[in-house]
């Protein structure tokens, strides 16, 4: 998590003044359609059993070295998210692609989304594919879950890559996830209507329209859905909690830092001092946003595969 997803003073006023009938009008075209596009979801991956439930990845590729992703806060679609970079590394790399409870294909669940819950069913999952060495990968605030991961289970981690990663003690990270109200807005109507203003997040990008297309349904699916709501409310319990963690020094660990995105003050130092506490740690910088993983894949790839091959054997 980079900052905090915020509804603005100018979101909440124009809700204020939208008349009752529009808002009726809003929730039964958001009804009727939630519906409709639920039903167009299509299926993707496997469904493994965490936890009493099911959990879905998608693996792929083969080679000598297996890369699991994780990704960052709020994303409702992980496995197509992450899509521009699976296909870079499928070729050379096993690739597992990991949607944790509330996002992707995978259950929702009323387990705390504490940062250790959430290793420890990831860890399942991963043990359920009988995949017991790799490379963990993460988005954003899969940074901070990495750091519970690797004190967990630091004998089974080969690497630990971030692809703009939170760190702890980052600025804002105590900051409250405003999410009340999310729900309502959804059901309402409010947050279709706003969607549809916004217009196409992923411009120059590699995704194609079918991808946009289920990304954007599975975002209506889970995007305020009670898993992810959840998961936002203890970003900052998450930070705090592992405020003091560092990775275990004999982990290699590889960080590529946006430069384009500069909210958070600091952000390549605090990831340069992170690289520092480890025995093989470095950073990449890369002209971008906070997504790097949709605009840099090829790069990403290169550089990790590089990053890999040089470490010693072992």
């Amino acid at each position: 998590m980079r900052k905090p997803l915020k509804i603005t003073l100018t979101l909440i006023g124009a809700i204020v003044a939208i008349p009752a009938l529009a808002l009726g009008t809003t929730a039964i075209v958001n009804a009727v359609a939630t519906k409709s596009e639920l039903q167009a979801i299509e299926p993707y991956g496997e469904l493994v059993p965490v936890a009493g439930r099911h959990m879905n990845v998608v693996d792929t590729g083969s080679g000598d070295e297996t890369v699991v992703l994780l990704p960052g806060l709020g994303t409702a679609a992980p496995a197509l998210d992450f899509q521009p970079l699976i296909t870079e590394l499928r070729a050379t790399h096993r690739v597992i692609a990991v949607e944790p409870f509330g996002t992707g294909l995978s259950d929702q669940t009323d387990t705390p989304r504490t940062a250790a819950n959430i290793a420890e069913e990831v860890h399942e999952a991963l043990q359920q594919l009988d995949v017991d060495r790799y490379v963990l990968m993460g988005h954003s605030i899969a940074g901070i879950y990495a750091l519970e991961y690797s004190a967990r289970y630091p004998a089974e981690l080969v690497a630990f890559v971030g692809i703009d990663s939170s760190v702890p003690g980052q600025p804002g990270s105590a900051d409250e996830v405003p999410t009340d109200g999310l729900a309502t807005l959804n059901r309402l109507g409010i947050l279709r209507v706003l969607s549809a203003l916004s217009g196409d997040l992923y411009t120059g990008t590699p995704f194609d329209d079918e991808t946009k297309q289920q990304m954007s349904l599975l975002s209506t699916r889970n995007a305020t859905a009670p898993t992810i709501l959840d998961e936002m409310k203890r970003a900052p319990e998450n930070f705090t909690a592992l405020r003091n963690a560092a990775f275990p020094a004999a982990l290699p660990v590889l960080l590529f830092v946006a430069t384009d995105d500069t909210d958070v003050p600091g952000w390549i130092e605090l990831h340069d001092r992170q690289a520092e506490t480890v025995d093989h740690g470095e950073t990449r910088l890369f002209t971008g946003g906070h997504y790097l993983h949709h605009t840099q894949s090829s790069a990403i790839a290169a550089e990790t595969t590089a990053f890999l091959a040089a470490l010693p054997a072992g």
